[in-house]
């Protein structure tokens, strides 16, 4: 199997977890961020992923994961050159949380409920090929779940090749897939984050999954 290199923007916990998760499978990684010095210890433990800026790493790979503040992406996004997200597959990790404390355990998102996080990056950049994936779960999950049954990971957009090329990555990280469908169905997969993140604010478990029965 031949193995792109993999760009991903943002060096919070999701954008390291899938740093090392693509690293650990044998694809060639980097990893943007405005602050290079805070990943400094982070780079010492795990040298085989580069470090850049988003310029950089959008340029470096040919698969390109967005795993930014929720609040920031979509300027993230437009501040890079049209072309270098130009025919490439991304797999959107981010989720509209807005800046607010949960309340009784949830979420708040900036977005209604008929539009999503997704739709707007896909305008952002219109020459990507976007695909919903990763951000219906906790990151510690995300790679190699450990859980009973085979988990479920949601995924959509509008580019059927980007999506099975998503659906390849995916199996190799332990999931089972279900498309939903195009770009529009981000608006019901986004708000899984929420369903998620409950459990993990009440109790500080954090092992949360989907299984979809069809």
């Amino acid at each position: 199997m031949i193995r792109k290199p993999v760009g991903i923007l943002g060096s919070g916990i999701v954008g390291r977890t899938l740093a090392t998760g693509f690293a650990d499978k044998g694809y060639s990684v980097m990893i943007g961020t405005r602050s290079p010095d805070r990943l400094e210890d982070w780079s010492k433990e795990n040298p085989e992923v580069q470090v850049g800026s988003f310029e950089d790493v959008t340029r470096f790979g040919q698969i390109l994961v967005v795993a930014l503040k929720g609040t920031v992406a979509e300027s993230v996004v437009r501040s890079i050159s049209s072309e270098l997200w130009s025919g490439k597959t991304v797999l959107d990790a981010s989720n509209p949380i807005a800046d607010k404390p949960p309340v009784n355990n949830v979420l708040h998102f900036f977005t209604g409920p008929g539009e999503s996080l997704m739709e707007q990056l896909q305008l952002a950049a219109p020459d990507a090929n976007f695909v919903k994936c990763f951000s219906s779960v906790p990151s510690i999950m995300m790679v190699d779940p450990n859980t009973d049954v085979k988990p479920t990971m949601f995924i959509c957009g509008n580019h059927g090749a980007a999506k099975i090329e998503v659906r390849n990555i995916l199996d190799q990280f332990g999931w089972d897939v279900a498309d939903m469908g195009s770009c529009e169905a981000a608006r019901a997969i986004e708000p899984l984050a929420m369903l998620a993140c409950i459990t993990g604010f009440a109790t500080g478990n954090w092992n949360v999954a989907f299984k979809y029965i069809r």
